[in-house]
């Protein structure tokens, strides 16, 4: 976990929360009223965002006491209880709809992504994210990925090059944009892997011939296509397929033998899981 990026989400999240204070609270519970709250599961699932819910806590409160009986990754069903909190009641309900948020959407992430990997168990192929995420959130979207058994991708557009169809459009074609980013990575004198995507077998040919790139995405290839181009690579670069790959068809693309599988669905669409925070 980054410390220093979680502890300034969550204090943007409660400043954009709280504003001048948590006048429900504040006008029907006394002060010094101690209550005791229990997360609840009600949907089977993988769960995730319990170590960024006892940050939560500690920082609205750290007087506060929580019990955890299931970690980050566990798979839960419905009415397994995850931690219980206890301490200042105000300070549970200024948490409680930040950390179901989170961990609602982050769980919701983690089975998703946890389905994928278990559909690709009899495969070399391993399942990666994107940066399809929402703004704001992509460091917590891609740690669920990370806890249901994903690949993170790059984090953004500082940590690889990604040559896609719009660089080659700008820069002139494949070999263009391919030199120019070795001759970039020489100049800065930057670590940077380099991968390029391609939207047919003319554009991989042409990637092969130039060479001086670390990984190729194919992108949007039907599955006979997808195998022809695997076996023209024939282990040369790393691969990895995205587009059009749905968890329907994930086993049939990964049957083709590519290396990874990027799928913008495990953050941009899914589906949270149903969690509950209630007084006991």
């Amino acid at each position: 976990m980054d410390k220093k990026l979680v502890d300034q989400f969550i204090k943007n999240a409660i400043a954009e929360d709280v504003g001048d204070g948590d006048h429900t609270s504040l006008s029907t519970i006394p002060a010094n009223v101690q209550g005791k709250a229990k997360l609840i599961v009600k949907e089977d699932g993988i769960l995730a965002g319990v170590e960024l819910a006892l940050e939560i806590f500690n920082q609205i409160d750290s007087s506060l006491k929580v019990d955890v009986m299931l970690q980050d990754g566990a798979a839960v069903k419905y009415g397994d209880i995850a931690f219980t909190v206890e301490g200042s009641t105000h300070a549970i309900l200024l948490a409680e709809r930040l950390v179901l948020n989170c961990m609602q959407r982050m769980s919701g992430i983690a089975t998703k992504t946890n389905r994928i990997v278990e559909l690709l168990k009899p495969y070399k192929t391993q399942v990666l994210d994107t940066r399809k995420t929402t703004p704001g959130l992509r460091y917590l979207e891609k740690w669920a990925v990370k806890i249901g058994g994903g690949v993170n991708h790059r984090i953004g557009l500082y940590d690889m090059i990604l040559i896609k169809d719009n660089h080659v459009d700008y820069a002139g074609g494949i070999a263009n944009a391919i030199i120019a980013a070795n001759k970039y990575l020489k100049q800065t004198h930057k670590k940077l892997t380099i991968e390029i995507e391609v939207r047919n077998l003319d554009e991989l040919n042409q990637v092969l011939a130039e060479g001086n790139v670390n990984r190729i995405m194919l992108d949007n290839f039907e599955l006979p296509l997808l195998k022809e181009a695997i076996d023209l690579i024939d282990g040369r670069f790393i691969t990895e397929a995205s587009g059009g790959i749905v968890e329907e068809n994930v086993a049939q693309y990964a049957a083709c033998g590519v290396d990874y599988i990027s799928m913008g669905a495990l953050t941009h669409s899914v589906k949270s899981l149903d969690l509950s925070l209630k007084a006991v």
